[in-house]
């Protein structure tokens, strides 16, 4: 199918989007693997502005793809296996077929960084995960261990502490990198222990995972009985579909200008696989709002888009 402009990703980058160029009356189709991304796992959300009790993180993507589908944008759930540019047209092959648009948003985000041991795709699914909001309650009156040491990990220690019988938290470092407040939530929790300077090096058992062998900064290895491994250490940006078209930083992020412009003509990019250093949510929405706009103003062929200042639009 043809659209004027195809984003490609889900959350909060890619439904704000969606929602500004369904505003510009453009053609818009949305395209996911799932809905709202890493903001979808996050079970509470305190930071958003206008909201004051907390909002589920799911529950807050879906008010933003109601928004835009109300506007008019489309949505689609498919992976996109290719992009290229033909002349002045987009082709995007999808699981779902082939998609052609004049303009396009990268929006896909970061996906899990794995730790890179020993056994860890063999235990994948079958007691490593990267998601505790998805996977934590299988694992009640369990064994468990979070690997990380950022806010990610200590808020995935503090979910696992509510089910699991025990939960370490293993950080290679000696400090956490995670913001004191979050810290002192478990730090007194009688079921979470800390093993700081330690790191995991490989993952054993049969059909399902067992124990992981960890090693200290003394170079002393220890095995650690668990029933479940949840790692936590970050995300990456995966853009090899588009490798030929964006430019990368050395962190592998989409290099933009400040219209969230990349170095291909009509092809923007928005969220957290750019270089801003802030991943938030906000952060997300207004540079998914910026493309948009810069996107329309591409279809127009230089024409400045009219800002919606007026009221009760805003």
């Amino acid at each position: 199918m043809k659209y004027d402009l195809l984003i490609i990703g889900g959350a909060a980058a890619g439904l704000t989007a969606g929602l500004y160029a369904a505003r510009r009356a453009l053609k818009t189709l949305v395209i996911s693997k799932d809905l709202g991304g890493q903001v979808s796992t996050t079970p509470t959300v305190e930071n958003y502005p206008g909201f004051i009790e907390p909002q589920g993180g799911y529950d807050l993507m879906e008010r933003f793809k109601r928004q835009a589908e109300k506007w008019g944008a489309a949505f689609k759930l498919a992976e996109i296996t290719s992009l290229k540019k033909e002349g002045e047209v987009f082709k995007a092959e999808t699981n779902a077929g082939e998609i052609e648009a004049r303009a396009v948003i990268l929006a896909f985000g970061k996906k899990s960084r794995q730790l890179g041991i020993a056994n860890e795709k063999e235990f994948n699914g079958k007691g490593i995960s990267y998601c505790v909001t998805c996977d934590g309650p299988l694992f009640k009156d369990k064994v468990t261990a979070v690997v990380g040491g950022g806010n990610a990990a200590v808020e995935a220690a503090e979910i696992l502490s509510k089910v699991a019988r025990k939960v370490y938290l293993i950080h290679r470092h000696d400090k956490f990198k995670a913001e004191a407040v979050n810290v002192d939530r478990i730090k007194d929790r009688d079921n979470v222990e800390f093993v700081l300077n330690t790191t995991v090096e490989s993952a054993h058992g049969d059909d399902r995972l067992t124990y992981v062998m960890t090693k200290n900064k003394d170079g002393e290895e220890k095995k650690l009985k668990l029933d479940g491994l949840f790692i936590e250490i970050g995300f990456e940006v995966k853009a090899d579909f588009v490798k030929d078209l964006v430019g990368f930083d050395k962190q592998n992020q989409i290099i933009t200008d400040d219209k969230q412009q990349t170095k291909t003509p009509g092809l923007f990019a928005a969220g957290d696989l750019t270089t801003n250093p802030y991943k938030q949510i906000v952060i997300s929405a207004g540079e998914g709002c910026t493309a948009a706009l810069a996107a329309y103003e591409y279809l127009e062929q230089g024409k400045v888009a009219t800002l919606d200042w007026s009221p009760g639009t805003i």
